[in-house]
């Protein structure tokens, strides 16, 4: 199932119904249809829209003030912030943008604002390696000064709704905690936290867009970036619809 959740997605995704609408053009031998598809194609890559798009997805851009955030149970941070390769039974990572959750979280937890912290052990099915992203960033944590017995680290966990399970075992129902993840994937990650019995705050970061107001003209040339920002709204977009039918 979980295969079904990660492909699925794809096939419905710009790339893919460019790449059919063109096969249907050739096929066919409609030229409309190639010319719909480059109207499409440079509407969907250009960065003003994606830009809007994905402004919509992430809500209000801003990180609250530390001192107006009340003290909770734990603060959760999710997987999803890295690339980890196994060469000869070694491991190297490559930290990605969402690196901000790990260092927002340790910003919260020295703030006073939890006296425990929770990383998920994330996974994605693709991903061979028997190390799991919440093993990492708890030597991360520890290698920062963070208590060993302030750390605590979820069963594995291969999506969002899988790591909510794994955290409310961990911790058990009625907890209050500090949410910290991508701010395009909170609102759909707190619906799933809240469902498993916590009471969320959600802490946005790694925000994808700016907040600005004004366009320049570089922002109406498609580009390989912007039509990447597209594809994520709408993905989690579709993963927003997915869980809000099946609940």
């Amino acid at each position: 199932m979980i295969y079904l959740h990660k492909i699925l997605p794809q096939l419905v995704m710009p790339i893919m119904v460019c790449v059919g609408l063109l096969a249907l053009s050739v096929f066919k031998g409609h030229k409309k249809i190639g010319y719909f598809v480059l109207v499409l194609l440079y509407t969907l890559s250009t960065p003003i829209l994606s830009d809007l798009i994905l402004k919509q997805v992430e809500g209000e851009y801003g990180y609250p003030e530390l001192a107006t955030i009340e003290k909770v149970d734990a603060i959760v941070v999710l997987s999803g912030m890295m690339r980890i390769n196994e060469l000869d039974h070694q491991y190297e990572v490559e930290w990605g943008s969402a690196v901000d959750r790990f260092f927002r979280a340790i910003d919260l937890f020295e703030a006073g604002k939890a006296n425990c912290i929770v990383f998920t052990a994330g996974k994605t099915p693709y991903n061979p390696t028997q190390l799991s992203e919440g093993e990492i960033l708890k030597r991360e944590a520890l290698k920062r000064g963070i208590p060993a017995e302030n750390i605590r680290l979820s069963k594995v966990a291969l999506n969002t709704s899988a790591e909510a399970v794994a955290v409310s075992e961990l911790l058990g129902q009625d907890k209050r905690i500090i949410l910290v993840t991508s701010a395009f994937h909170m609102k759909r990650a707190k619906q799933l936290f809240e469902k498993s019995g916590f009471h969320v705050w959600p802490y946005k970061v790694d925000f994808r867009t700016f907040p600005r107001t004004s366009y320049y003209l570089i922002d109406f040339l498609p580009s390989a970036l912007a039509l990447t920002k597209t594809e994520l709204a709408l993905r989690e977009l579709l993963g927003r619809l997915y869980y809000k039918l099946i609940y």
